[in-house]
């Protein structure tokens, strides 16, 4: 029977590569507070282990992630717990300053936290069905994971703009267009495409080939 440590999975390969992969595929890889938990333990370790390189983040199933849990909102034990949880294990700004090279394999639904997450990263390489957006908007809230942050400063304000405040959906080669996502690749072809970028991020500086703007 699957426990709670199985919603997020970890592996590191003999070149240096973790990959940890989103492993709720029943609910779309929605993160829940134990997912975020566990995405942070294995951030951390990566950071902490000099012998990791490059992390690659995918998600199980039909999706790469349709967003956060919206069934756990609310039900902190307070406001000020919650902000202390966030504050202790900010997983965002973890990626953000992360040491190590960053890839997103995304498919299927990429929204919400979804998308946050790899907005994190130095690198997303997309299936051709795959979409993005931040819905925030549609249940009456703001992205919390950075989105209105991070999406300015990854394509162009007006595009940002219009995705933050509208909640609507763009595909893959509309978000190649824009700089959202790097390469956009038939969804056979997804992990292998992965596997030739981890080629060329492993063969070369990594440094020079860091593309955060943050």
């Amino acid at each position: 029977m699957p426990t709670m440590d199985d919603l997020v999975l970890f592996a590191v390969d003999e070149r240096g590569v973790a990959t940890i992969t989103l492993n709720r595929p029943a609910r779309l890889n929605a993160i829940n507070l134990a997912m975020r938990d566990l995405l942070w333990t294995y951030v951390c370790a990566c950071r902490d282990d000099p012998s990791i390189r490059v992390i690659v983040f995918r998600g199980e199933g039909r999706s790469f992630s349709a967003g956060a849990d919206i069934s756990e909102f609310g039900t902190a034990p307070s406001i000020i717990e919650a902000r202390r949880a966030r504050h202790e294990r900010d997983l965002w700004a973890e990626l953000l300053n992360h040491r190590c090279l960053t890839v997103a394999a995304l498919h299927g639904f990429c929204y919400g936290a979804g998308l946050e997450l790899p907005l994190c990263c130095d690198y997303r390489v997309a299936t051709a069905e795959a979409t993005f957006a931040l819905p925030e908007v549609t249940l009456g809230y703001m992205p919390s994971a950075g989105g209105t942050q991070t999406l300015p400063r990854l394509i162009p304000p007006g595009a940002a703009a219009h995705m933050i405040f509208t909640g609507e959906p763009i595909g893959s080669d509309r978000a190649l267009q824009l700089g959202l996502v790097d390469r956009v690749v038939d969804g056979g072809a997804l992990y292998s495409s992965v596997e030739d970028l981890l080629g060329e991020l492993l063969s070369g500086n990594a440094e020079r080939l860091r593309k955060r703007v943050w």
